[in-house]
């Protein structure tokens, strides 16, 4: 029985990008904040950045928009999704509630192994920072917090962390004050030294802290945005 199938797959069609891919590129680039809340996903200009149909694109949009990355609006199209002010403050509400916890498990279930791998994390951090990389910084300082909910060892934590950190980009690329970053590496560290002296109420506390600086720097006021380059972000000569 000839279990082949009857159409040969052409070279360049199994290079396509699947759609995961395509989800997780545009994911990262909200994420790291190069993609601004309200941006237009033009399907014409992401099947030229991916080099794929128009089928697979809106596949990639649909499935942003079930993790509430993507906006679809009929007879409009998809945008990168815009919270409000009020939305802005249920999600550091949520924060606020969920954080805390997460760092207090983290430190009472982390292994050595667990404080290494964040210490080598927090040197990647710090030297993003120093070097002006700003998009790396943005991505490591979200990625640090859901380690946390990682080394928690709580999946449907560390899974509502990786959206509450989404939205924050989001929430900070609309409301936040020129120069803001997500988080402070220096903050950070003072979680982490909570670690180090294995003190579950201590990271508790600085955690609580370090989102209430974050919050106050928001200007729920006002809102940015600019347009973005669809094609040259994703295009194959495009940053990843």
């Amino acid at each position: 029985m000839n279990l082949q199938s009857d159409r040969p797959i052409e070279p360049s069609e199994a290079e396509e990008p699947g759609e995961e891919d395509i989800v997780e590129r545009i994911f990262e680039a909200v994420v790291e904040q190069r993609l601004p809340p309200g941006t237009k996903l033009s399907e014409s200009a992401l099947c030229e950045a991916f080099g794929v149909g128009r089928m697979r694109i809106r596949r990639s949009l649909l499935l942003l928009s079930s993790r509430e990355v993507v906006e679809l609006h009929a007879n409009r199209g998809a945008f990168v999704a815009s919270p409000t002010a009020e939305q802005a403050r249920e999600v550091f509400e949520a924060r606020k509630a969920l954080e805390p916890t997460i760092a207090r498990l983290a430190v009472q279930r982390a292994t050595e192994a667990d404080i290494e791998r964040l210490d080598r994390h927090l040197q990647a951090e710090h030297r993003a920072h120093h070097a002006g990389n700003r998009h790396e910084a943005i991505r490591l300082s979200g990625q640090f917090h859901t380690m946390l909910a990682e080394i928690a060892g709580n999946s449907v934590m560390q899974r509502m962390m990786k959206e509450l950190v989404t939205r924050t980009s989001l929430i900070i690329g609309i409301f936040g004050a020129p120069g803001i970053r997500n988080c402070r590496d220096d903050e950070h560290a003072q979680i982490m030294s909570a670690f180090r002296r294995r003190s579950p109420d201590s990271a508790a506390r600085l955690m609580g802290t370090h989102l209430r600086h974050i919050e106050a720097h928001l200007r729920l006021d006002q809102q940015t945005g600019a347009g973005v380059d669809i094609v040259r972000l994703f295009g194959k000569a495009g940053p990843r």
